[in-house]
């Protein structure tokens, strides 16, 4: 093995200096710095993308706040409506109310009177029909024919006894 022989085993090792410092010095002056700046580059987009998405996530949050504030203030501007419309409701059912009590009160005293004016109607009819009962009474049984005027003083006395 040509490794293994001593008289080449310098050139060798020269060789390998000289290679190993080539490769070095390309690596170093090279490779490494396109490496670092594609980490670099990579470490500025992930940073990017990170102040990108907490930028998203403020706003985000913004938006659900403003969302959030317009839902309580339509909720508040709805429960303000149903509130005036119940109130609205209630003063209606109320007038309602009102105008049918009156409308009832009112039939009630025109139904009173006209049964006071038919019990007043019927009273006399039934003064009138008890004094000619009470006058065609005693004619039958005396056969005379009693005064009116004393004859519906009985009658008035009686009704007024009777209640």
């Amino acid at each position: 093995m040509p490794q293994l022989d001593f008289s080449t085993y310098l050139p060798q090792v020269f060789w390998l200096v000289v290679t190993f410092i080539a490769l070095f010095l390309i690596i170093w002056k090279i490779a490494v710095p396109r490496i670092a700046n594609s980490l670099e580059a990579r470490q500025k987009r992930i940073e990017d993308f990170l102040d990108r998405a907490a930028d998203a996530k403020k706003e985000a949050e913004e938006t659900l706040a403003a969302y959030e504030a317009a839902m309580s203030e339509a909720r508040s501007k709805a429960q303000a409506i149903i509130g005036k419309a119940s109130l609205k409701i209630a003063e209606q059912a109320e007038a309602r109310k009102a105008a049918l009590t009156e409308e009832l009160n009112r039939k009630f005293a025109d139904s009173e009177a006209e049964i006071k004016q038919a019990i007043d109607g019927a009273m006399n009819n039934i003064r009138d029909i008890a004094v000619d009962v009470a006058a065609e009474a005693l004619n039958r049984l005396t056969g005379e024919q009693p005064d009116d005027k004393n004859l519906a003083k009985a009658v008035d006395r009686a009704m007024k006894a009777e209640g």
